[in-house]
């Protein structure tokens, strides 16, 4: 009797601990770089705190209602693939040939299923292509004409790429292309890959990101944004996390996974661990941000630029937006 005591003390010791039933929490992020106080007209920040807090919104009453943090984060990020303020779905930036290629991912933490896509092209919603290549497949990344393919065996909408198109992310593309030629990358990094991070009432974590790319973007580039442990992670009990910048640095510092790995090995607290990890990024060249979320819902943001699209709420806070550095 005694030794299954012992192992029943065992298994309950190792299994992790979750948030209090009937807590939830969600961060978003609209992308990281350099956006100094200045660049935006009010008119224009305004539109970006309105844009952000449409999808805290959104995913907030999936997760007041009691339902799945990984329903919360595909309906948040679909709202902000919607917006052509941001870089993802239609409004996103043109590659080198001047097209546009989506890239997505999402993750769930109770299950650690996780699904994603790259260089879609007529996918409406990358990140419910992204669902169902976790939950409709055997794979977990497809990308090109196949994963287009499979979104619409799928049903989900599809659209010709003319709908990703818009006037300002065009003219950026032309103004890239008469001053670096083919050759070069957009350094500013002014709009960025979007995410959410959230914690349901079940106390399960999920972590969805999704992305334009970057400016100028040699064909056939993908970043981190679709790569499971570099831009996108959901571990129970641990964190979850999605991160925006120059994805070649975050996928060499396999930032979501290490900023987790912070959090159960080192019992570093989100906000320490969040800040490690992009040091870490910044110490071999990248910028960027990420958002992250511990298992008791405690969001962390930490970024090496000036600026962040950026927004939480929970069931014990008000939403709240920010956008440059210096902003809590």
């Amino acid at each position: 009797m005694r030794r299954f005591v012992l192992i029943a003390l065992a298994l309950l010791l190792a299994a992790p601990a979750y948030a209090e039933p009937g807590k939830w929490s969600l961060a978003i992020h609209g992308g990281a770089g350099v956006i100094d106080r200045g660049d935006l007209t009010p008119e224009k920040e305004a539109l970006y705190r309105q844009g952000l807090n449409e999808a805290l919104a959104v995913g907030q009453a999936v997760l007041a209602r009691g339902g799945a943090a990984v329903d919360a984060v595909e309906a948040t990020v679909k709202v902000l693939e919607d917006n052509p303020l941001f870089n993802a779905g239609r409004g996103a930036v043109f590659a080198a040939d001047g097209k546009n290629y989506l890239d997505a991912s999402i993750m769930d933490g109770a299950t650690l299923k996780a699904g994603a896509v790259a260089s879609l092209t007529t996918t409406k919603h990358p990140v419910s292509a992204a669902r169902a290549v976790m939950d409709k497949s055997r794979h977990v990344l497809l990308t090109g004409q196949g994963a287009d393919q499979f979104a619409a065996e799928q049903g989900l909408e599809q659209v010709d790429p003319s709908y990703f198109r818009t006037e300002a992310r065009w003219e950026a593309y032309l103004k890239w292309k008469a001053s670096q030629g083919l050759s070069g990358v957009d350094d500013t990094h002014k709009y960025g890959t979007v995410g959410a991070v959230a914690l349901d009432q079940d106390g399960h974590l999920a972590a969805a990101t999704s992305t334009g790319g970057l400016t100028g973007k040699m064909w056939g580039r993908i970043g981190d944004s679709p790569l499971i442990g570099s831009g996108t992670i959901a571990i129970d009990g641990q964190c979850a996390v999605s991160g925006t910048g120059t994805g070649e640095y975050f996928i060499r510092q396999n930032a979501g996974r290490q900023v987790c790995d912070r959090v159960h090995w080192n019992d570093e607290g989100i906000q320490s661990a969040a800040d490690a990890t992009m040091a870490e990024v910044g110490r071999i060249g990248g910028d960027g941000g990420l958002i992250s979320m511990d298992k008791d819902g405690k969001v962390a943001f930490a970024l090496n630029v000036s600026g962040m699209y950026r927004g939480s709420v929970s069931s014990e806070t008000v939403a709240k937006t920010a956008i440059y550095a210096d902003e809590k």
